[in-house]
């Protein structure tokens, strides 16, 4: 993604980090320019927590989210990566680490958030996977504790990427998108329609989120 424009990041069959197991290759360099873009468009501003969905499955916004937060962490900024996608979680299974528990025991006061995360040894990468599924994910993700974990987390890392549920599959993303300064939304181009594309848009912005680019997956 070129921010505000599209850049091609070729699709995987296999989840993988490609930033951290082969970081001179073209998909690498890739994610280095939508890091890159992303400072441009934030420029010195302290932290930004930027929100990664996609209008469906399978469109690769996870291991998207995934490669960013690797690409950022490389160059020495503290990151920390969240699955806030709380009925379909799979940051832990890209990181292969626990799911035992994660922002769902945060958000439930059952742990600290220094207890919940997980420090990728990547950089300065944090993850906090998503932890147990709750039984109302949607109020969970609308309550004061949300809130106060984004000023939270604001204050100590430079960027925070929160991996979301698919935009038009429930209301979990709509609720938490205009918490983040910014939304990015991967497509697919042999899954994702168009209509579906300007749907996603359309309920981002009714949300009054911030749509600051879109990254097109290509075919395998």
């Amino acid at each position: 993604m070129a921010l505000n424009k599209r850049k091609r990041i070729p699709s995987r069959k296999q989840r993988n980090l490609i930033t951290h197991s082969n970081p001179e290759s073209i998909i690498s360099e890739q994610f280095r320019t939508i890091r890159t873009n992303l400072h441009f468009i934030y420029g010195d501003k302290n932290s930004s927590t930027l929100l990664i969905t996609s209008p469906g499955k399978w469109e690769g916004k996870s291991t998207t989210a995934a490669n960013m937060a690797v690409s950022m962490a490389q160059q020495k900024e503290k990151i920390l990566l969240v699955d806030a996608n709380l009925r379909n979680p799979s940051i832990h299974n890209i990181f292969k680490t626990s799911n035992m528990i994660g922002l769902t025991d945060v958000l439930e006061g059952n742990v600290s958030f220094e207890e919940a995360i997980y420090p990728s040894r990547i950089g300065k990468l944090d993850i906090l996977t998503s932890g147990d599924t709750p039984y109302n994910p949607a109020e969970l993700l609308a309550s004061d504790a949300m809130e106060q974990f984004f000023q939270k987390v604001g204050s100590l890392y430079d960027i925070v990427l929160i991996d979301s549920a698919s935009v038009l599959e429930v209301s979990d993303t709509k609720i938490i998108a205009n918490l983040c300064d910014g939304v990015v939304l991967v497509v697919r181009q042999d899954k994702t329609n168009i209509e579906n594309a300007f749907e996603s848009k359309k309920v981002l912005e009714y949300a009054k989120a911030q749509i600051v680019g879109v990254i097109l997956n290509e075919k395998s």
